[in-house]
């Protein structure tokens, strides 16, 4: 990508998105199966659990206008780089009030700004995003999004299993298998038709990965149930940072080591090392 190029793309500082949402109980439902959470109470004017607003403000995208990946065009809200693989690399969210079940709500996005890189992997371009989600006219949440694009690099080896090592005294540990059901179902909560997710021969002919793409978002969320099962304290602050990609191999190993207010999290893969890390601040 020339200079002149990277300076037409900041262009695209400032540009801002307004969606309205009427955060319907169907989908607190259906998240609610998909998460096997059958002790939440999903009624209108109860409060949306930590991070599930991912749920609701969702690209609707006719489906002429999507790309071969599944991902919608670029080029109006964001901006149309033109590197073929995109991420959603990392999040930082505070929550200031819960967001209500079944009320209206509506998302505020600007673009914050982009960066384009070059690292071992080639070139690299990254668009931070802000949300506020107001609700009845009062803030609830505040988010900060970074999506990485890059190049195509060469296939990715299957991560190879090891024992797990052991556990420390005092931390939280659960396994899950993200099987192409998980995937899939969670795919349809996101209106999300990246086929590194569901098309497995497009996954690894096309794209490179060794089997199908657990989604970052997922493990993120799968991180913040940890803390939500363990822990009665409302989530005040949550961050993650993706640092390799997990796949429907083997299962996911989430641990968090809770220290005060603070939870700092990991979800790793049959290799035992971290893909994804987070970070959990509680209510005192």
């Amino acid at each position: 990508m020339a200079t002149d190029t990277a300076e037409r793309y900041r262009e695209w500082i400032g540009r801002r998105q307004s969606t309205e949402d009427d955060l319907s109980p169907s989908v607190a439902r259906r998240a609610a199966a998909l998460f096997d959470r059958g002790d939440l109470l999903v009624e209108i004017g109860r409060p949306l659990p930590a991070l599930w607003h991912w749920f609701h403000f969702l690209p609707s995208a006719a489906q002429a206008r999507l790309s071969e990946d599944g991902h919608p065009e670029r080029g109006d809200f964001m901006p149309p780089i033109p590197l073929p693989r995109r991420m959603f690399a990392g999040a930082r969210t505070r929550f200031v009030k819960p967001l209500l079940i079944g009320h209206s709500a509506v998302r505020d996005a600007e673009i914050l700004d982009v960066k384009l890189k070059t690292g071992r992997s080639g070139r690299l371009a990254f668009v931070t995003v802000r949300h506020r989600i107001h609700q009845d006219g009062e803030l609830c949440i505040e988010e900060e999004r970074d999506i990485v694009y890059r190049e195509a690099g060469q296939p990715l080896p299957a991560p190879v299993p090891v024992e797990p090592q052991v556990a420390p005294a005092g931390s939280w540990e659960r396994y899950v298998s993200p099987d192409p059901r998980l995937l899939f179902r969670f795919s349809a909560l996101t209106f999300n038709a990246h086929r590194i997710h569901y098309d497995r021969p497009y996954a690894t002919e096309v794209e490179g990965y060794p089997a199908l793409v657990v989604h970052g978002p997922l493990s993120a969320m799968l991180l913040s149930e940890l803390v939500q099962a363990s822990d009665p304290r409302p989530v005040r602050r949550f961050s993650f940072r993706g640092r390799a990609p997990v796949f429907d191999v083997g299962p996911i190993r989430l641990l968090g080591y809770p220290d005060g207010q603070t939870v700092e999290l990991e979800a790793r893969g049959p290799d035992d090392t971290p893909a994804l890390t987070a970070q959990a601040t509680l209510a005192g």
